[in-house]
């Protein structure tokens, strides 16, 4: 059976997330149980990863150019504006990104749907004062150049999104917690058996009170106590917590608690609400974050609290990439890939198929009774 034009799927990338490109690739040309719902086999589908050419002028300006046809070709460009392997700042990261969408509708293709696994600005996501909004500014301008789709993971607020309009772009935001419960299931709990052991010595704790939806949702699933960490910032400093409090009746003393929250950024309410912890003699203390931003002074308050014997584990995905130098200071790190499920998103998307599943709740219980096909 010939192959249609139709019916390829092109993968491209910004310089900042070629190599989470390559790995979601991968997973697309290997596993076959992504073409076995419609009959068909893989060869009905060509999956293309192609790189962008990228030019920077002397005087500092950019230019995006694809070397290759996108047209007619369902296209994928995953981007990411965060720490890099190449260095690229920030700026530079989404500026590039804007061109390569530009460049690639000039191409004509079927669809362009852009994966940000980590947006950025999803924390300003309103206007308190006399501010910008980065979240509209970025959504905006990524709509207007031709983006179809804007797909990510676990936005900051689920409650963004409402600023897309949706008869120009669509946004999915894919929860991701999801896939931390089935890795701490999977590689940590390991059996039914153990989990009916330590549920009852494990303790989850959101970093805040706007964390408690997320924290009570792990606390459902590994059917655990759940406490609340509030926290009261000094805003007469940025990223500065004055004091934790710990909202719970549950007796932590002795227990192993589990720091659940969307990113790390610089760490700071980490070290406060670690150290808190502490002071009640807890057994241990482990971080399953979602976004390893890691900025600034963040690497190493992990690394210290670690080497105090405050902190045991963290748990991270790989929504924003992890240079050498950050896993050679934190070799406690456990890293949760995003890739695999990445890939079957963009089969879903490409097949027009629901994507409801991946917005399913996580069960421990149905995870050790139906296990997941490798």
């Amino acid at each position: 059976m010939g192959m249609s034009l139709d019916n390829d799927i092109l993968l491209v990338s910004t310089r900042s997330m070629d190599e989470y490109r390559e790995r979601v690739a991968y997973h697309l040309r290997t596993f076959p149980d992504f073409y076995d719902h419609n009959g068909r086999d893989n060869r009905d589908v060509e999956i293309m990863s192609q790189n962008l050419r990228v030019v920077t002028f002397a005087d500092g300006e950019l230019e995006v150019e694809a070397p290759f046809t996108v047209r007619d070709k369902d296209v994928f460009l995953i981007a990411g504006s965060s720490r890099n392997q190449a260095g690229i700042n920030q700026n530079e990261c989404k500026m590039e990104l804007y061109h390569a969408i530009d460049c690639i509708k000039r191409g004509t293709p079927r669809r362009i749907t852009v994966i940000e696994p980590y947006f950025s600005p999803s924390r300003s996501d309103r206007t308190t004062r006399r501010n910008s909004v980065g979240f509209w500014v970025h959504t905006k301008i990524l709509s207007n150049l031709g983006a179809d789709t804007i797909l990510t993971y676990q936005l900051h607020s689920d409650k963004s999104k409402t600023a897309i309009d949706p008869t120009i772009c669509h946004m999915e935001d894919i929860p991701a917690v999801p896939m931390m419960m089935e890795y701490i299931t999977r590689e940590i709990i390991k059996s039914e058996e153990y989990w009916q052991q330590i549920r009852s010595k494990w303790v989850f704790c959101s970093v805040d009170a706007g964390g408690e939806g997320m924290a009570r949702s792990y606390a459902q699933a590994f059917q655990a106590p759940l406490i609340i960490a509030h926290k009261q910032r000094d805003y007469a400093h940025t990223n500065t917590i004055k004091q934790i409090n710990i909202l719970s009746d549950t007796d932590i003393t002795g227990r192993d608690v589990w720091i659940v929250d969307d990113m790390i950024d610089t760490g700071g309410s980490i070290v406060a609400l670690i150290t808190e912890l502490n002071r009640r003699d807890v057994a241990s203390v482990n971080i399953a974050a979602i976004h390893p931003v890691l900025s600034g002074p963040a690497v190493e308050r992990l690394k210290d609290l670690h080497h105090s014997k405050m902190l045991r584990e963290l748990l991270i995905l790989d929504t924003v990439n992890l240079t050498q130098d950050v896993l050679d200071a934190l070799p406690f790190l456990r890293v949760v890939s995003s890739s695999k499920q990445t890939a079957e998103i963009i089969m879903g998307i490409h097949e027009n198929m629901s994507l409801s599943p991946f917005f399913d709740d996580f069960s421990v219980q149905k995870y050790f009774r139906n296990p997941p096909l490798e």
